[in-house]
């Protein structure tokens, strides 16, 4: 060892506290990317959730109210009446979620377009559930470990560094690669606040630094286990792998407990003398997931379905395998609004097993504007009419 080279002392301290600092910032930041990621899951879940199932959660509303109504007609007691009158009352309360979403569109675009003098863009198409994928989400967190606001002390720094993961959060919402990629290449960092390493202030800023740290991993989780706690996040975490199939499921149980209603309903009606409703020879649970159930929707039977019509299937992977209409096209429900441009724009014809999803899916796209039909009965109709079907293993075609 020469006197040109002498050894450098490190105070073990420092030290220490270097490295737990520096493992403190990176479980601190991991942490965040898992939050913001989690935040945008269930925003996106809870705007397909309601344009999914929204008309299903108004239906059973409203069967609630007629069936407290019907009961009231039938004893004319006090509290019937009062209960009738506080259910059609919550009916006609419900806020108008899709004001709502629409606001947040609108104001958006308004924050995004302020300062222009260009003509506004047309309104965009309605939002899918999307789940960045792994090298979104890695850039991302590259992204937020150099820029976060938080690992500088200069204000004006911690500005422009909030300024640039504004644009960083929006791309990584809409799981954009992308311009993830082009905001990477964008960043520049900035000269870090820090003492330097052998300044004599740097012990006593590491010791600040790791209770600030210590302070942020626990307001983090706090915040990860509140969205976690919230509706939608108690929905996402009951498959947060396959949550379109549990869209499926929740709109199989709201069918349940509509047609129960229904049939409560037309038991409470026929008491009277009045007609039943949705009766139609058929399948009682079929007659209630497509007639009663979306009385609105245009429907047609499985026989008087073209021969050339455009068909859309909206089962599962499984569903369709199993057997299908060769030549329809396969979307399962939980991606239709995501793919809806790639539908055709001529006159559709909707299938699912039994009417139930494919019903949702018309009713979505007739308040689109487009021209959707629900075939009632679903594939059940459809093989018990003798249309044909084909299979995707080579084998029988049946209806899973």
């Amino acid at each position: 060892m020469t006197a040109e080279s002498p050894v450098r002392w490190t105070d073990p301290e420092q030290q220490e506290l270097e490295e737990r600092v520096a493992a403190a910032e990176l479980a601190w930041l991991t942490m965040d990317v898992d939050v913001q990621t989690l935040r945008v899951e269930i925003d996106n879940f809870a705007l397909i959730h309601h344009q999914l199932l929204g008309p299903l959660y108004a239906r059973l509303d409203e069967l609630d109210a007629l069936v407290a109504e019907a009961v009231a007609a039938r004893t004319g007691d006090p509290e019937d009446r009062r209960r009738a009158a506080e259910a059609r009352r919550q009916v006609e309360e419900l806020p108008d979620l899709d004001a709502l979403f629409d606001s947040v569109r609108e104001n958006r675009e308004k924050r995004s377009g302020e300062g222009a003098d260009e003509v506004a863009p047309p309104p965009p198409a309605a939002p899918a559930r999307v789940r960045p994928g792994k090298e979104a989400q890695r850039i991302y967190r590259e992204l937020v470990r150099r820029a976060h606001p938080d690992l500088t002390t200069d204000r004006d720094e911690q500005q422009r560094r909030a300024d640039f993961l504004v644009r960083v959060n929006e791309a990584y919402a809409y799981g954009d690669t992308a311009a993830l990629a082009d905001l990477s290449a964008e960043w520049s960092t900035a000269p870090e606040a820090a003492p330097a390493v052998d300044s004599p202030d740097r012990l006593g800023w590491l010791r600040r630094r790791l209770d600030w740290l210590t302070a942020k991993i626990t307001e983090t989780a706090t915040e990860q286990v509140r969205l976690e706690q919230t509706p939608m996040g108690q929905l996402l975490l009951l498959a947060p792998q396959d949550p379109d199939r549990l869209l499926e499921q929740l709109a199989e149980e709201l069918l349940a407990k509509a047609a129960a209603q229904q049939a409560e309903l037309e038991r409470l009606l026929g008491a009277h003398g009045a007609p039943t409703v949705g009766e139609n020879g058929t399948d009682p649970y079929r007659a209630q997931e497509s007639h009663t159930m979306f009385a609105q929707i245009p429907t047609t039977d499985a026989a008087s379905v073209p021969a050339d019509a455009a068909l859309l299937d909206v089962r599962e992977q499984d569903e369709w395998d199993a057997g299908h209409v060769d030549g329809a096209l396969h979307i399962p429900i939980g991606e239709v609004i995501a793919r809806i441009g790639e539908l055709p724009d001529e006159k559709l014809y909707v299938l699912c097993r039994v009417g139930g999803r494919s019903a949702q899916v018309v009713q979505y796209l007739v308040q689109q504007g487009r021209e959707a039909v629900n075939v009632d009965g679903g594939m059940y109709a459809w093989e018990g009419a003798g249309r044909p079907m084909v299979s995707s293993t080579g084998q029988a075609a049946f209806v899973l």
